[in-house]
């Protein structure tokens, strides 16, 4: 009869710790707020820091997934063996500046490289500066050295890659609103949003590939020079732009090969 009169007393209390970590505010940096009309993101202190959350689990062509820079709600991600969907869950403020925050999908590999996939956004209510990625980088630091190809869910495409621990990003943007250029007259996407990116290590050099309508992947954009040690992290990831909203993208179709030239 002990145990039967504690029971109700255990469920209650709970009930309350739920109901309480729910209706607990969570704390988000000014730094991390997006940008807008009143106000302008910044980059985070410089020693502002936060090691990544990692499941060691396969999942799908993947050999784990990390919440790289442990954004304020965790992230998630699950895969589709029928239909080849990879669809990840996440939180985040950036992929940018000196540190990120995103749930990223991985595997550990050496030498040259080709990964695309076809990108989808479920909700057409995301915020625009949404990213959905192809990454190469050194390590799951939230600051590591890295080549990333992003699909804005404003239809912005770039390679961005960090030169160095620490240091702050740089970009090629591919779909420059100014139109076409003399030097690069085929290079402008500013004609709605990419179906298929790509991302091709051939050495130290970095290439961006795209597929606009279903033709074939074709190279736009210059490449870049960035050099990584071996092994390193290969795979695909999403960042909501908001620190504590999560939003979800959905990656398909997926091509990983231990070489160049085999984007499809």
């Amino acid at each position: 009869m002990r145990q039967l009169r504690l029971l109700p007393v255990l469920a209650l209390s709970a009930c309350i710790h739920q109901a309480s970590a729910q209706t607990t505010p969570v704390q988000v940096p000014d730094w991390a707020l997006p940008g807008s009309a009143t106000h302008k993101q910044v980059p985070p202190p410089l020693d502002f820091h936060r090691p990544a959350r990692t499941e060691h689990k396969a999942i799908g062509i993947f050999q784990g997934q990390s919440d790289v820079g442990s954004a304020l709600v965790p992230g998630s991600s699950s895969y589709s063996p029928s239909s080849g969907q990879y669809t990840i869950v996440s939180a985040g403020y950036n992929i940018w500046y000196q540190r990120d925050e995103f749930r990223y999908l991985w595997k550990k590999m050496s030498g040259d490289v080709s990964l695309a996939a076809d990108i989808g956004f479920p909700d057409p209510r995301g915020y625009d500066d949404r990213k959905a990625v192809l990454v190469i980088r050194q390590n799951l630091d939230d600051d590591s050295k890295e080549a990333v190809v992003a699909l804005h869910g404003g239809g912005l495409m770039h390679l961005a890659w960090r030169p160095d621990k620490n240091q702050q990003m740089k970009e090629v943007r591919v779909n420059r609103k100014n139109g076409h250029t003399p030097a690069n007259p085929g290079d402008s996407l500013d004609i709605g949003m990419a179906r298929r990116i790509g991302i091709e290590k051939h050495g130290d050099t970095f290439t961006v590939w795209v597929s606009m309508h279903g033709e074939p992947m074709h190279q736009v954009a210059q490449p870049i020079q960035l050099h990584l040690d071996a092994p390193f992290y290969v795979g695909i990831g999403f960042c909501s732009h908001l620190p504590a909203t999560k939003d979800s993208a959905i990656l398909s179709d997926v091509v990983l090969k231990n070489a160049a030239g085999k984007l499809r």
